[in-house]
């Protein structure tokens, strides 16, 4: 594409996301740096149009972006605007050192209260390896299960017992346990107790397999959770709302969140912000919504995605520092200082 082309496809979709309506050759020749004549403007668009980066309405003279034609004014037409000083300002006050699942929860409002669209935030995995287990009687045959892994977390499970063991029993089987199976996943502490029965007393045998089935129950727990928050402002995007096919598949992408917990994995991997755009990435279901991402970090290391979903037709450059800003401040709130 030659620098006519390019100036004014960044055109075109700049009043497209600020107006709203297909933009003809008189706006173009209004809002563009360059000089050109409206026969000149015509040929361009139709240029553009065969190249499939903008589209004609029925309705309309205008044109309008396709998903390729907002791909390309992302990816290298894009002004990026750096974040105003007030809204940097207060999204650094609001994002302080604190529990860690209120400041994700904060994360997720505050992406959503000032894009007026939805915040998303997936949770960090947490740990499925443990570092050692402990069993306390509770009653004759209900024993309390704790598991402690490489972070510190502790969980508990209750386990129900076919016979009472005593306080010794357990101590006994919790050494067994944690000198064998001690950085391993319960599923792997499974495969390794089918191989190493013989070197444990029946009774303690049935209470092992206990708890591996549990602690394999809480594993199956660890796995990532996606917090979203202003879902209902979407309700008041014209774009989206005026057809209601269109909003039970996204209000359906919410509820399911499967389909958007593995398109915020993929950030995961990513440096810096990712932008997906409907009918442009698969991963994205459907053709009228984009989203925003970034990977925030735990002390150096990426251990979950944050970002905006909302239409395909939004200030990315006004979000994308947005979304840059609010990961780096989630990193920094939920690390250690140094």
């Amino acid at each position: 594409m030659d620098e006519r082309g390019r100036s004014l496809l960044k055109t075109l979709v700049e009043r497209y996301i600020a107006e709203g309506s297909p933009v003809g050759s008189r706006a173009l020749s209004k809002h563009s740096v360059l000089d050109l004549s409206p026969a000149t403007i015509r040929n361009v668009m139709a240029d553009l149009e065969e190249m499939r980066l903008v589209a004609s309405p029925h309705t309309s003279a205008g044109r309008v972006p396709t998903p390729q034609g907002y791909r390309m004014f992302v990816d290298s037409l894009i002004t990026v605007r750096p974040l105003e000083t007030n809204l940097e300002r207060m999204l650094s006050g609001s994002l302080q050192r604190d529990d860690p699942n209120r400041v994700l929860s904060r994360a997720a409002d505050l992406l959503s209260s000032l894009s007026s669209f939805a915040g998303v935030i997936t949770s960090p995995k947490r740990s499925s390896l443990f570092r050692q287990v402990e069993f306390l009687g509770l009653s004759d045959r209900k024993v309390l299960l704790i598991i402690v892994t490489p972070e510190g977390d502790v969980q508990n499970r209750i386990l129900i017992t076919d016979q009472p063991y005593s306080q010794s029993a357990l101590t006994q089987a919790a050494n067994f346990f944690n000198q064998h199976f001690s950085g391993l996943t319960f599923a792997q502490a499974r495969q390794r107790l089918s191989e190493e029965l013989h070197q444990i007393s029946q009774d303690i045998s049935a209470l092992m397999q206990a708890a591996v089935n549990a602690g394999t129950e809480a594993e199956q727990n660890t796995q990532e959770q996606v917090l979203v928050a202003g879902e209902h402002q979407l309700l008041n995007v014209q774009d989206l709302s005026t057809n209601m096919d269109r909003l039970r598949k996204l209000f359906n992408v919410f509820e399911q969140r499967t389909d958007l917990l593995r398109l915020l994995e993929s950030s995961n991997q990513a440096q810096g912000v990712q932008i997906f755009i409907g009918g442009d990435s698969s991963l994205v279901p459907m053709e009228e919504m984009s989203v925003i991402s970034a990977p925030y970090s735990v002390n150096g290391e990426v251990v979950g995605t944050l970002g905006v979903i909302g239409p395909t037709r939004m200030a990315y450059e006004r979000l994308i520092p947005m979304v840059d800003i609010t990961a780096k401040l989630v990193s920094s709130a939920l690390s250690d200082p140094i």
